[in-house]
């Protein structure tokens, strides 16, 4: 009896370990963006993104990050994306039908910070291979399109201040940290040779400030301390903003 019991033990772990050693071959990994925002999306992202051996998908709730796996031999990062998008979720690769984003349950509706396809097509372009499917890809700007955009030497540091102001409204003192980390990456890749004489006269001011602000919020782990910092950190934009040009309006709104 005891040996029966011994073997009931083994088998589901020989059978535990051959499973985790096994590998998917011709691998090749890429990081991508996922909105989501429950352990419950975690498990559905996964689980469409899974074919079999063939790929696999790591997503981070926290940093909305996700580790795509696949082989390339049988099928491809936008394949597993495509799957991703069609279940619901936002990527930056493909944004998801509305009707499948509707049909998430309520606790499980993400912000959706991405936007559809322009009707000029200057930011984005419909995939009609996945039209019928209400499908569409977010593509790069052509380099036409981008000469205009690089004019825009500080438009990357709105992203994540936006994204660390949405942090801070949810009082998530952890990702507020990760977006204020991301805010200091964007300041150090600004190009100075793109400003303007005002932007660098502007940007050389306020440039210091800016990092310690964000690098206050990265350390500390107190919501209302990082809120102190980001005040600051928002005034201080405000500042640089006001010299650059941005696409699209931003409101400066004071709270008494």
């Amino acid at each position: 009896m005891r040996l029966i019991s011994l073997l009931g033990l083994v088998i589901p772990v020989l059978l535990s370990t051959q499973h985790t050693h096994a590998q998917i071959k011709n691998a090749k990994t890429a990081t991508v963006k996922i909105f989501g925002n429950t352990p419950a999306v975690k498990t559905i992202i996964e689980k469409e993104g899974k074919d079999r051996q063939f790929a696999k998908v790591d997503w981070n709730q926290t940093t909305k990050l996700a580790v795509v796996t696949y082989d390339s031999s049988k099928t491809s990062a936008d394949e597993v994306l495509k799957r991703i998008a069609l279940a619901g979720f936002d990527n930056e690769k493909f944004l998801a039908p509305d009707d499948a984003y509707i049909q998430l349950a309520k606790a499980e509706q993400y912000e959706r910070i991405l936007k559809p396809a322009l009707k000029n097509g200057t930011e984005h372009q419909v995939d009609h291979t996945n039209h019928s499917q209400g499908l569409q890809t977010i593509i790069q700007p052509s380099a036409s399109t981008k000469s205009a955009d690089e004019k825009t030497a500080f438009a990357q540091l709105t992203n994540p201040y936006f994204a660390l102001k949405d942090a801070l409204v949810k009082t998530d003192a952890v990702v507020a940290a990760a977006q204020a980390e991301a805010f200091q990456a964007a300041i150090k890749a600004v190009d100075m040779n793109k400003l303007s004489h005002d932007e660098h006269t502007v940007w050389m001011k306020v440039m210091d400030k800016l990092a310690t602000d964000a690098a206050g919020i990265t350390k500390n782990k107190d919501v209302a301390k990082q809120r102190v910092a980001f005040a600051s950190l928002s005034t201080t934009l405000y500042e640089l903003l006001k010299v650059s040009k941005v696409d699209g309006p931003i409101y400066y709104q004071h709270c008494p």
